[in-house]
C-alpha cells in the first residue's frame, strides 16, 4: 500500500511538472519589461527612505554638538559660572527651534529676490511637495529642492545649524551678560540675522549668484556667529580682573579640563554630521571623502596648535589644543567637498597656528573672550571661506567651484569668496552693534559687580553648581 502510494504521488508530480514546462515552452515570449514602473518607484521610494535617515542621523549629530558646547564653556569658565553657561547652551537650541521655525525658515530658503526669502515666510508653511526635486518640485523653497527628502527634514538639518550659529555667542560673552539680554539676542540672531546671510549664499540669494561658495557653512554659520559675538564684547567690555593696569591680560583659568576636553571630543564626533550630512544624500560617494577631509584638518590643526603654543608659551597648553582641533574643524567645513585630503591637512595645519595667534591677539587689544570662540569661529570661518579660494580641485566635485588658485584657476573663486566674506562680515557686525545697543539701551547687557564676583549662578539662577564646595566655588 506504502509503495503503491509512493507510485501514486510521483506520477501526479510527474505530471504537474511537465504541464507546466510544456506550457512554458509553448507560451509566447512576453513583451512586458523586467524593470517594470513599479520596480523603478520602489527604488525611487527607498532612495528617498535612505536619504531621509542619513539626514535625520546627521541632524542628531549636530543636535549633540549642543552638549559638547556645553561642556566645552563651562569647563574654560569659573565654576561659580557654571550653572549660567549651561543654562544658556540648554535654552538657545529651544529659542533657535521657534524662532527659525515662525520665520528663519522662510526668508532663509523662501523664493524671493536676492537679499531675503518673501514666500513660505511663515511657519514653514508655503506650498512644497518635497521629496520631489528638480524640475518636478513644485513649492516656495526651490533653492534647496536639490535635496530628494520630505520638508520636515531639510528643516530639522537646517535648524540645527541655526543654532550652532547662537551657541557660538555664548562662550563669547560668558560670565558677564544677563540671562535674558542674551535670550532677546538669540531670538533675533536666528529670526532675523542668520536667516539673511544665509539666503544670500544658500537660499539662492546675490552671493550664491555671483559665485561664493560654503559646502557646511564657515561664513553661513560660524563667522556670522563669530561677528555678532564681537559686536557683543565691543558693548559689554571685559570681566573684571582680566586686564592689570599696564593693558596686559591677566589669566583667568577654566575650572575643570576634563568637562573641556570631553566637549571638544563631542564637537569632533558632531562634525561628522556637520559635513558629510550637507549632502543631504545618503548615495552620495562624497560622504566618506567628507569624513576623511574634516578628520584630517582636525588632526593636523591640533598638532600645528600645540606645537606653535609650545614654542610661544614654553609648554603645550591644552586649551589651545583643544580649540586647534575646533579650529580645524570650522576651516574645513566650507572646502571639505570641494578639496583633498592633502589640502584638508594643509588647511588644518594653518587653522592651527592662527588660532594660537588670534588668541594673543584679542588677549593684546583688550578684547576678553573667556573661551576663544572669535579665534575659533570668526578668525577660522574667514580663512576656511577664503581657503576655498586656494585649494578647490574642480575634478574632486565637478560642476560647482571649479580650481582655486593654487590649481591653476586663478583669481575669479578666491575674489567671490573674499567679496563675500566682507559683505557678510559688514552686515552681519553692523546689524549686531546696533541691536546689541538696542538691548543694552532698553534691558541691560551687564550683570551688576557684585553678582559677577559672586558668580552668575547665585545671581541670575539662585543655584549654584557644586554647592559643597564653597571655596572652590569663590575662586
Amino acid at each position: 500500500m506504502r509503495t503503491s502510494n509512493i507510485r501514486l504521488t510521483a506520477g501526479l508530480l510527474i505530471l504537474f511538472w511537465g504541464g507546466l514546462l510544456g506550457s512554458a515552452l509553448c507560451e509566447e515570449p512576453s513583451s512586458t519589461p523586467v524593470f517594470t514602473a513599479e520596480i523603478a518607484q520602489s527604488i525611487i521610494n527607498n532612495k528617498i527612505a535612505l536619504d531621509t535617515i542619513w539626514v535625520l542621523v546627521a541632524a542628531f549629530l549636530v543636535f549633540f554638538m549642543n552638549t559638547g558646547f556645553g561642556m566645552l564653556e563651562s569647563g574654560l569658565c569659573r565654576a561659580k559660572n557654571t550653572v549660567n553657561i549651561l543654562a544658556k547652551n540648554f535654552i538657545v537650541f529651544a529659542i533657535s527651534s521657534l524662532a527659525f521655525w515662525v520665520i528663519g525658515w522662510g526668508l532663509m530658503f523662501g523664493d524671493g529676490n536676492g537679499f531675503l526669502g518673501l514666500k513660505g515666510l511663515w511657519f514653514v508653511t508655503g506650498s512644497d511637495n518635497s521629496p520631489a526635486s528638480g524640475d518636478q518640485y513644485q513649492g516656495a523653497y526651490s533653492s534647496i529642492a536639490w535635496a530628494t527628502v520630505p520638508i520636515w527634514a531639510k528643516f530639522f538639518f537646517q535648524l540645527v545649524f541655526a543654532g550652532t550659529a547662537a551657541t557660538i555667542v555664548s562662550g563669547a560673552v560668558a560670565e558677564r551678560i544677563k540671562f535674558h539680554s542674551f535670550m532677546i539676542f538669540s531670538f533675533i540672531l536666528v529670526a532675523l540675522m542668520y536667516p539673511l546671510t544665509g539666503h544670500w549664499i544658500w537660499g539662492g540669494g546675490w552671493l550664491q549668484k555671483l559665485g561664493m561658495w560654503d559646502f557646511a557653512g564657515s561664513t553661513v554659520v560660524h563667522s556670522v556667529g563669530g561677528w555678532a559675538a564681537l559686536a557683543g564684547i565691543l558693548l559689554l567690555g571685559s570681566r573684571l580682573g582680566k586686564y592689570r593696569t599696564d593693558g596686559s591680560a591677566r589669566p583667568i583659568f577654566g575650572h575643570n579640563m576634563t568637562t573641556a576636553a570631553l566637549g571638544v571630543f563631542i564637537l569632533w564626533l558632531g562634525w561628522f554630521g556637520f559635513n558629510p550630512g550637507s549632502t543631504m544624500a545618503a548615495a552620495s560617494f562624497d560622504i566618506a571623502r567628507i569624513v576623511v577631509t574634516t578628520n584630517s584638518a582636525a588632526a593636523a590643526a591640533s598638532l600645528s596648535a600645540t606645537i606653535t603654543a609650545w614654542l610661544i608659551m614654553g609648554k603645550p597648553d591644552l586649551s589651545m589644543t583643544l580649540n586647534g582641533c575646533l579650529a580645524g574643524l570650522v576651516a574645513i567645513t566650507a572646502p571639505c567637498a570641494f578639496v583633498g585630503i592633502g589640502s584638508s591637512a594643509i588647511i588644518g595645519l594653518g587653522a592651527g597656528i592662527l588660532v594660537v595667534l588670534a588668541v594673543l591677539f584679542f588677549d593684546k587689544i583688550r578684547i576678553d573672550d573667556p573661551v576663544g570662540a572669535l579665534s575659533v569661529h570668526l578668525v577660522n570661518g574667514v580663512f576656511g571661506t577664503l581657503a576655498v579660494g586656494l585649494f578647490a580641485q574642480e575634478v574632486i566635485m565637478p560642476g560647482t567651484t571649479g580650481n582655486g588658485l593654487f590649481f591653476g584657476g586663478g583669481w575669479k573663486l578666491l575674489k567671490a569668496q573674499a567679496f563675500g566674506v566682507l559683505a557678510v562680515g559688514a552686515f552681519t557686525f553692523v546689524l549686531a552693534l546696533v541691536l546689541w545697543g538696542i538691548i543694552k539701551a532698553l534691558f541691560g547687557l551687564r550683570v551688576s559687580r557684585g553678582e559677577e564676583i559672586q558668580g552668575l549662578d547665585v545671581g541670575e539662577h539662585g543655584m549654584e553648581a557644586y554647592p559643597d564646595f564653597q571655596g572652590f566655588l569663590t575662586k
